[in-house]
């Protein structure tokens, strides 16, 4: 009977272990921070950070400075980051900074009067991005008899304007706009075998970046046997006379095959009324890989945009700027290396900023 026990426990033991194996397991939850391979982002950062200390040197640890910084317009997201780098950068150099803008991207007047009122406090350096290459020549002329440095970042100062108005600069930190134009239309070219008909929007009239950008762009287009430049429209950096001048060239040239705007908040306004037209056949290109040119790539609805690092940018322009103060003189500008982020690359880089 013992042994009878046994066989029927045995047996009521299998059938239980085999019941359990049947049930469905619960499916593993993924995981819901995925890595993120940031080797093209880590590449182009090394080489960022090699060209910015071979040109800008050893540069002293701060000081006590006080660095002012006045750029272009809040409104613009592109420099509405660049505030955000600057007080980032400073905080890990362990500097102080102040962050002025005018009141919009073209009020020309409003930044004159920021740099001027600032130009009577006590930084040791101002870093300005002037509106057009003239406006900010009174408020760099008034730094100068104040014993105040003054460094021009991105858009750049009209230098023989600004002589005959007795000023000077003391530093320059850039990018060649010329080739950011140059690098978008070659791409532009290559992505349109058999050619075709485009069209550049323009930022402000006067603007060192979107004269740099235009001539830049004009001279690769006019070169390419195949490819018509039909029309280069200045639309100041406006959304919506970016939108109505887009609409106004479809209308001239229905068969538009591309658009390099000079600024993403243009290219975006280009892809919005390129939609309402029904059109998804025409390649747009901007500059700045601001967040919502980022989307666009992704969803496809814009082709390509330039960029450089507002990380980087701005830090080295602090180094630059802690130097000057201590006496370091540079008689170059300092250059950054440029990135082009189109819909082939945009999701390598999604760590760039």
């Amino acid at each position: 009977m013992k042994k009878l026990v046994a066989l029927l426990l045995a047996a009521m033991m299998l059938l239980a272990m085999a019941a359990c194996g049947n049930e469905p397991q619960p499916t593993p939850t993924p995981d819901p921070t995925p890595a993120v391979d940031n080797t093209v982002v880590d590449e182009l950062y090394a080489a960022f950070d090699k060209s910015m200390a071979e040109q800008l040197g050893e540069t002293p640890a701060p000081n006590g400075e006080k660095i002012g910084a006045v750029i272009i317009s809040l409104s613009n997201q592109f420099w509405a980051n660049m505030k955000t780098c600057y007080e980032a950068a400073a905080e890990k150099l362990g500097v102080a900074i102040d962050v002025q803008t005018g009141t919009t991207e073209g009020d020309t007047q409003s930044q004159l009067e920021t740099l001027m009122t600032m130009a009577d406090m006590d930084y040791s350096v101002i870093i300005v991005s002037p509106i057009d290459g003239t406006n900010l020549i009174p408020g760099i002329v008034k730094c100068n008899e104040k014993g105040i440095k003054v460094i021009n970042l991105g858009p750049g100062v009209d230098t023989a304007a600004l002589a005959e108005a007795g000023g000077h600069l003391d530093g320059k930190i850039t990018v060649q706009f010329s080739d950011q134009g140059k690098i978008v239309a070659n791409d532009m070219i290559s992505r349109l075998p058999e050619g075709g008909e485009v069209a550049i929007l323009q930022g402000i009239a006067g603007a060192g970046q979107s004269e740099g950008r235009t001539a830049g762009a004009t001279a690769v287009f006019e070169a390419a046997e195949n490819i018509d430049l039909v029309a280069s429209v200045p639309c100041d950096w406006d959304a919506t006379k970016a939108y109505d001048t887009t609409k106004d060239i479809l209308t001239a040239h229905p068969n538009l095959k591309g658009i390099f705007a000079c600024n993403d908040v243009m290219a975006l306004a280009a892809v919005e009324a390129l939609t309402a037209e029904g059109r998804t056949d025409v390649l747009v290109y901007g500059v700045d890989f601001t967040a919502d040119a980022r989307e666009a790539l992704k969803a496809g609805t814009m082709t390509g945009t330039m960029s450089y690092s507002s990380v980087k940018y701005t830090e080295a322009a602090l180094k630059l700027a802690i130097a000057i103060a201590q006496g370091k003189e540079y008689t170059e500008p300092i250059y950054l290396p440029l990135t082009l982020v189109t819909v082939d690359n945009v999701a390598e880089l999604d760590n760039w900023a």
